[in-house]
């Protein structure tokens, strides 16, 4: 028994240092940190580092984003972006409610479908201090769905004969990760690509007031303190520290990469940490949850789209 836990042990600890290569994606690693717990090894206090190294890793992609493109993007489609964010946000509370799916994994889902799936699922889950189990269902109908919704999204925008501009404003808001979202617009066409990505990074800012506003809701019962999530004020800093000193650009480049590759490490962290229990606990309705509200999104914002 010891010389397998030590052989596990050392599995894990390639997985780790496999999560820092380009082509492990975080589905993968989330699915074999997965593999690792329901094989019966689960790394002592792994939890307790997962929350610093998501956080970490959300202010380190800061690096990787410009200032300039951002306040442009902000300015474009401001009103419809903060109305569908709102609306999905409060549709999937009430569909969670009904569901009778657990509060965290419920926002979890929401936050993922609302803005930009995994990424917002990463922002939103160390303020509401979600537990492992929770963090994994949400990120796993994330991960399915955005693999769904890759092929069959460019099959009916040319089943529906949808315009470039149509298919990439729809991709950007009914899609949940920026990846997905970019590998839709590009199998569409060169302009759907570009709109898809632009209104996306419009989403992607909306982590910002959405985890303060979860902040607020979220604070504790106890002491009536408000859980200040300073990380994301520090991912601003960031954008900003970037913005402000140009010339450091490849170094900007090579700390957002540090802080994608942490993404997968924490998400391995993750998956190695929920029992079978945990996933009979919640994983069905977790998925209904997530793919009722997407149908929805998808269906609803085509229709507006087309009006």
């Amino acid at each position: 028994m010891k010389t397998e836990q030590n052989t596990f042990r050392w599995v894990y600890i390639a997985l780790a240092g496999a999560c820092f290569l380009p082509f492990v994606s975080p589905a993968m690693a989330l699915g074999a940190g997965i593999i690792i717990s329901l094989l019966g090894y689960s790394p002592k206090n792994a939890h307790q580092y997962t929350s610093v190294i998501l956080q970490a890793s959300i202010v380190l992609m800061g690096f990787g984003m410009n200032l300039n493109e951002v306040i442009a993007a902000s300015k474009n489609g401001f009103i419809e972006t903060f109305v569908s964010v709102i609306l999905v946000m409060a549709l999937g509370l009430l569909l969670g409610r009904l569901l009778k799916v657990e509060k965290n994994i419920t926002l979890l889902i929401a936050a993922g479908t609302a803005i930009c799936g995994g990424s917002a699922i990463a922002a939103v889950s160390p303020i509401l201090k979600s537990k492992d189990y929770q963090n994994s269902f949400a990120l796993i109908v994330v991960f399915v769905l955005n693999a769904v919704a890759l092929l069959v999204f460019p099959f009916i925008g040319h089943q529906l004969n949808l315009s470039q501009e149509v298919f990439g404003n729809w991709a950007a808001i009914a899609i949940h990760d920026t990846s997905s979202v970019v590998g839709a617009g590009a199998e569409y066409g060169e302009q759907a690509l570009q709109i898809a990505t632009t209104v996306k990074l419009i989403r992607a800012l909306w982590i910002i007031p959405l985890s303060i506003v979860i902040a607020l809701l979220n604070k504790n019962q106890n002491t009536r303190k408000v859980a200040v999530p300073w990380f994301i004020l520090l991912f601003v800093a960031a954008i900003v520290f970037a913005w402000l000193f140009p010339d450091y650009t490849q170094s900007y480049g090579h700390l957002n990469w540090l802080g994608k590759r942490g993404m997968v490490l924490a998400l391995l962290l993750i998956g190695s940490n929920i029992s079978i229990r945990q996933i009979k606990q919640s994983g069905t309705k977790s998925f209904v949850l997530g793919l009722t509200l997407w149908i929805i999104t998808g269906v609803v914002s085509l229709i507006a789209l087309n009006h």
